[in-house]
């Protein structure tokens, strides 16, 4: 999965408290290369009936096609103000963190490596779906999330994916640097998955 250069990420259909669950594909083909999985117990699964999810912990799974090996997971405990995501390799191994910034209605969060530096700060932009990965020194631009993909036309786009599909674009710069965009592509899950999903429906992405 990792060799991918962009990636598609769509939503499944859930019902109400459901676990999420999201096919990850090559933005140029379409192709399946692997799923995004919640991993949620049954007593969090029945607390989610009578308490805010984003009060509880969650774990998501990340696996690649075609053997479904766990690539890394995204984990969060429950919180009250400020969340924090770990994200870890198939061994368990800390990749990085993201923390949450206080009382943001963009979803923007910072991207921390395992030495607890800060590394990436994800922000978002006035109208639509866009998000760009951008390094806390220079800054240096390392991808970035929208809704539609650069190289794709209209045509084919809608001829391979969904409407409610969302894209994740790697810079050529980082391409070949594994554990770089295992972070990306975590952070753009966790747009969704996590920080969208604690404030459905007040959240647009603004100018940070």
């Amino acid at each position: 999965m990792l060799e991918c250069n962009s990636f598609a990420i769509t939503e499944h259909k859930k019902i109400l408290s459901a676990p999420q669950r999201y096919d990850i594909k090559n933005a140029q083909t379409g192709e399946i290369l692997g799923e995004a999985v919640e991993t949620i117990g049954p007593l969090s699964q029945i607390l989610r009936w009578v308490v805010s999810k984003h009060l509880l912990p969650t774990t998501i799974e990340v696996r690649e096609k075609p053997d479904d090996s766990l690539l890394f997971t995204i984990r969060r405990g429950a919180y009250l103000f400020r969340s924090r995501l770990e994200v870890r390799d198939a061994n368990e191994h800390l990749v990085g963190y993201f923390h949450s910034r206080f009382f943001t209605l963009s979803g923007s969060f910072t991207v921390y490596d395992e030495a607890d530096r800060p590394w990436v700060q994800v922000q978002g932009r006035l109208g639509g779906v866009h998000y760009k990965f951008l390094t806390t020194e220079g800054p240096v631009e390392l991808g970035e999330v929208s809704k539609s993909i650069g190289g794709v036309s209209g045509v084919v786009r809608e001829t391979l994916f969904a409407a409610d599909n969302y894209f994740l674009t790697i810079h050529p710069d980082v391409a070949d640097q594994p554990l770089t965009k295992m972070l990306l592509l975590a952070a753009a899950l966790a747009i969704d998955i996590i920080y969208k999903s604690e404030s459905r429906g007040t959240l647009d992405p603004v100018e940070t």
